[in-house]
């Protein structure tokens, strides 16, 4: 069996209550043709993030702790030091199932002129219960869709359940630090060009997980807005899929404020919303 060297990155500030299901989870890829080296990035959390860290640290190959702007700046720093062939980034609140890296080798395997591939991605809560089935049945019903004219249109694609090769990374370049929320959508449009993306066939590949504190609960508005501009940028203002991702942005950030209402109306019936 060919040894694949995979580098896995994940950042983290304050995330301790779900860091060490994240580390779990990458942690037991190792094997089953898998090399892993796995890097983590923390922005000198304050929370007890570090004494998990400490009990796992003969498990990362790469442990970084030093301030940082946010999270796209502590991803660049893992992929500045990453060696592996294939490489992802998985956020310190998501997680992989098992078998996901060996799956995603298979699959770049078979499609050599591949930049990435990406897999399927429920979406769980803090309890690691799945939620929003209707949101992951609406992104999977692109997958037999996918281009980039697809993905210019619409954002489909969930950056957890996403690995491309190293030699793209390379060309393509790292993520948009001055990005609020969209730096992973406006790297893959990137990554389209250079190969596209292919869909790794089968189950679930890994997690995303959906909190009140996440990037996409607290920013959701700033991330459909960047990333309707990285699609204009990258299709022209005026084309058909700037169009389309204008009316689509619309009607998806409508969908969320309905959801967060509703939220804070049951929060509001149990005694749990705000005075």
């Amino acid at each position: 069996m060919n040894i694949i060297h995979f580098s896995i990155i994940t950042p983290n500030y304050n995330g301790a209550v779900f860091l060490e299901e994240t580390l779990e989870s990458v942690i037991s890829q190792r094997g089953h043709g898998v090399e892993l080296e796995y890097i983590v990035v923390d922005g000198d959390s304050r929370d007890h993030s570090h004494e998990i860290l400490s009990r796992y640290r003969g498990e990362i190959s790469r442990l970084l702790i030093e301030p940082d702007t946010g999270p796209a700046n502590a991803i660049n720093k893992g992929l500045a030091l990453a060696t592996g062939e294939i490489v992802a980034w998985l956020n310190g609140d998501d997680c992989y199932f098992p078998l996901a890296l060996r799956r995603a080798e298979e699959c770049l395997a078979r499609n050599q002129a591949a930049a990435f591939c990406f897999g399927a991605c429920p979406i769980v809560d803090a309890g690691s219960a799945e939620i929003r089935q209707g949101i992951t049945r609406f992104k999977e019903f692109f997958f037999p869709l996918s281009s980039r004219f697809t993905y210019q249109c619409i954002n489909y694609i969930s950056q957890p359940a996403v690995f491309f090769r190293r030699s793209a990374l390379e060309r393509a370049g790292g993520l948009r630090e001055d990005m609020q929320a969209a730096w992973d959508y406006e790297f893959i449009l990137r990554l389209w060009r250079l190969g596209g993306g292919v869909r790794i066939p089968g189950g679930p590949v890994a997690a995303f997980r959906w909190h009140e504190g996440s990037i996409s609960g607290l920013h959701f508005g700033a991330q459909f807005k960047e990333e309707f501009q990285a699609a204009a940028r990258d299709a022209g203002r005026f084309s058909p899929q700037a169009l389309i991702h204008y009316f689509v942005r619309w009607g998806i950030v409508s969908a969320y404020f309905a959801m967060s209402g509703l939220r804070r109306l049951r929060a509001g019936r149990t005694g749990g919303g705000t005075p």
